[in-house]
């Protein structure tokens, strides 16, 4: 809950919370603002946390939020952490309105870049090398 609730606090000024209360262990802010205003969606900026070494938080949940990105901090995070991951998305906001179209293009440094998630969906490619497991 501590976690949840400082992190809401530090991010309320930049990114509007679709619940703006005191929450349990997770908080979900909405993006739509900033998506209006630079065409940079919660997509964009959840594959750019990636470049960071940031594991990207629950997007377009619930449903009934737009741009949604909820976040839910676990209590063995350090103040630390959570201060880098609130600096990290304090800079990919400020990267939405200065450059956005690279934010579009992220991430940059994973294996996989940005699949088609459509086509992946419709058409998967599954491989499992049998071979290899007894070894």
């Amino acid at each position: 809950m501590l976690n949840a609730n400082y992190m809401r606090a530090r991010l309320s000024d930049l990114f509007p919370m679709a619940y703006d209360r005191i929450c349990m262990h997770e908080f979900v802010m909405t993006l739509e603002k900033l998506k209006e205003e630079t065409g940079v969606s919660a997509l964009d900026v959840a594959k750019a946390m990636l470049d960071h070494g940031i594991h990207p938080p629950t997007m377009y949940f619930p449903l009934i939020v737009h741009e949604a990105l909820m976040v839910e901090p676990t209590e063995t995070e350090t103040r630390e952490t959570l201060d880098e991951a609130i600096e990290v998305l304090r800079s990919i906001c400020d990267r939405a309105y200065t450059d956005p179209q690279s934010l579009h293009l992220m991430p940059e440094t994973t294996p996989i870049r940005r699949p088609d998630e459509v086509a992946a969906a419709r058409s998967p490619r599954i491989r499992y090398d049998f071979e290899a497991v007894g070894n």
